[in-house]
């Protein structure tokens, strides 16, 4: 415990609004008017949410709606959390500042990912270095989790995983290795932690092991190439698998496998995607797909890519639907009536489990108000939107 202790010591100094301005992409649109001031008490301002009707109210589903955690340029402090609603059709735009006006007005700087479990819903805010912990139903603020320059969250068993590059936020050839904490998710208390690989990302749960990303991304060009795997009994790193250089997303499937995405170097070394065997912890296969972002649905692995190149000077935008059981891809579209050309740059993709619709991001260029796309399970278009800024993160509400 006494790393857990050390570490207590280290995010105590850290303030929420003391972050570094290093990871994001542009500023935010402020969303809301002077006339939608309104005055709740002596120093206490209402934001009021704005809201579109945007398609036909859905009744009988167990999906509630989403949140969409739009990330926010980073440096603005314009990070925020729409919603959907399915049984009436609306969007909700910022809901964070209306519904916790004795909080803050804004979540903080950059949005990194956001996850429901259970009763909460945590946002993962990367450069201000804390989790927000809210009620799922309500958005109501419970407890804000204070942890240095944190990325990503996974869950098992009661128990939250959020993995930090630890460090501060800066390109740093002799930047230190990162870790993951343990959250216990009933008292929000802190339990353990342990060292990881360089700038750690996403993370899957299988067999009792944690599967953490490891990036390198601060040391360009020396990058990580492994996913560490943690022992969840023990809570110590068992080993080291080699991958590929700067690795980022990962998804599991129902038989086991796991993807994991390289971002390569943006050079010579394409981005590609990754096969782990869970059950001999070993590569498997590499796909050669580009991705920089996938969903599960079902036994097809929804994705996009978004490839940069310092060659080019360009990106290359692609899509497709990977069968998980032949490892082939079925299709090169996931929007099928060439809505994609209005599309700038795809930053979010989920589907929703029950009504199968899948739902894209546009952050556009980064700086301006971004969009979200609703396309049937056809890929058909049904409806969009205006967003936050850089809008890219999905959670769904039972």
């Amino acid at each position: 415990m006494d790393t857990i202790k050390a570490y207590t010591q280290f995010i105590k100094k850290r303030s929420r609004n003391n972050a570094a301005a290093l990871y994001g992409k542009g500023f935010a649109l402020l969303l809301v008017a002077s006339l939608s001031l309104i005055s709740c008490r002596k120093e206490q301002v209402i934001f009021l949410t704005e809201k579109d009707q945007v398609t036909t109210p859905l009744l009988g589903t167990n999906i509630k709606g989403f949140y969409l955690l739009n990330e926010g340029n980073m440096g603005m402090n314009r990070a925020s959390i729409d919603f959907f609603e399915y049984e009436t059709g609306t969007y909700k735009r910022d809901i964070f500042s209306e519904i916790n006006p004795h909080v803050v007005k804004e979540l903080g700087d950059v949005g990194n990912d956001i996850k429901i479990y259970g009763s909460k819903v945590y946002v993962v805010i990367n450069c201000s270095n804390y989790i927000e912990v809210m009620d799922a139903k309500t958005a109501k603020h419970i407890k804000a989790l204070k942890i240095p320059n944190c990325r990503y969250m996974a869950f098992h068993n009661g128990k939250a995983y959020v993995s930090s590059y630890a460090g501060p936020v800066q390109i740093d050839p002799n930047a230190r290795t990162g870790f993951v904490a343990e959250i216990d998710t009933a008292t929000l208390e802190f339990t353990r932690m342990v060292d990881v690989g360089y700038q750690p990302e996403e993370m899957v749960v299988h067999n009792n092991k944690l599967y953490v990303a490891n990036s390198g991304g601060y040391r360009v060009p020396n990058y990580d190439r492994t996913v560490s795997v943690i022992d969840l009994n023990t809570f110590k790193e068992i080993k080291k698998i080699d991958v590929a250089i700067n690795l980022h997303r990962m998804q599991i499937d129902k038989r086991g496998d796991i993807y994991v995405s390289s971002r390569g170097d943006y050079y010579s070394t394409e981005p590609n995607l990754y096969v782990i065997d869970s059950q001999t912890d070993l590569v498997k296969q590499a796909l050669n797909i580009p991705v920089s972002e996938m969903c599960l649905s079902g036994d097809s692995l929804y994705y996009y890519s978004v490839a940069w190149s310092y060659v080019t000077k360009s990106n290359t935008v692609t899509y497709g639907i990977l069968d998980t059981r032949s490892k082939t891809v079925i299709s090169d579209k996931v929007i099928t009536d060439g809505t994609d050309k209005q599309i700038l740059i795809p930053y979010g993709i989920t589907v929703n489990p029950e009504t199968k619709e899948v739902f894209i991001t546009d952050a556009q260029n980064y700086v301006v108000t971004g969009y979200i796309y609703c396309f049937s399970p056809k890929g058909k278009f049904k409806w969009k939107t205006t967003a936050g800024n850089i809008p890219g993160h999905f959670a769904f509400v039972k």
